[in-house]
């Protein structure tokens, strides 16, 4: 099969989400003091959030909650969940958070060279369910905005994948077949389904080496596999 654009994901599959969480937490942590509210490991205060913000953004994914649900609740419930009263709970916390998260620069590795490599044989795009505002940050403070012809963001375009709608939008956008295209990212159910269920191929973005389902056919566990398999 002949590939003419590819369709890149951008959180936890070009940008490191959970490390740059991290990085963003750990300063949060010490910035408010959060010791001095019984929390006395920053570690385990990341750990939760990462589990509360991860099932959040499922839910996202599949249009339950909205964007200011989203916002509003995954700090909130952290910090519950910690034990830390709802008086007690600084409510900046999350503004801060939205203000400097995107301005990390990890990646995953060899996503420039990757990128650099693909943008020679191929038109790429990025379809985000990520926010406006913060994806664009996170595209242009990494310089990846060199290697992507369209970057189509779900709440620009009102529909988040895995709906069919953001795929039809993004190769129309692209003005790009179906059969010549492919989505590569790390969400099961809102990339590769979503890509499959409209009809296009779509590579499984696995750096954690978890166990591959049935109806998925192709994956990777580092971007750098892109340059031999396509």
């Amino acid at each position: 099969m002949l590939y003419n654009h590819l369709f890149f994901d951008l959180d936890h599959t070009i940008w490191d989400f959970d490390k740059n969480a991290e990085e963003t937490l750990q300063e949060l942590y010490h910035t408010y003091k959060l010791k001095d509210l019984g929390l006395h490991s920053a570690d385990r205060f990341i750990e939760r959030y990462t589990l509360n913000n991860h099932q959040l953004w499922a839910d996202y994914h599949l249009g339950k909650i909205s964007k200011q649900v989203l916002r509003e609740t995954r700090f909130a419930k952290t910090f519950t969940d910690l034990g830390v009263s709802a008086e007690h709970i600084p409510h900046q916390f999350e503004d801060d958070y939205v203000a400097i998260c995107p301005t990390k620069t990890n990646l995953f590795p060899h996503t420039h060279q990757t990128l650099s490599y693909l943008k020679d044989k191929y038109t790429l795009h990025v379809i985000s369910n990520g926010f406006k505002e913060s994806t664009e940050m996170k595209i242009s403070n990494n310089g990846l905005d060199v290697y992507f012809e369209q970057v189509i963001i779900s709440e620009v375009v009102g529909v988040n994948k895995p709906d069919r709608a953001i795929f039809e939008h993004a190769l129309n956008l692209a003005k790009a077949d179906v059969s010549a295209s492919i989505m590569i990212g790390d969400s099961i159910e809102a990339d590769i389904r979503g890509a499959q269920d409209y009809g296009m191929k779509a590579i499984y973005f696995n750096p954690e080496g978890k166990e591959k389902p049935a109806d998925v056919e192709l994956q990777i566990n580092c971007l750098s596999e892109l340059t031999s398999i396509l």
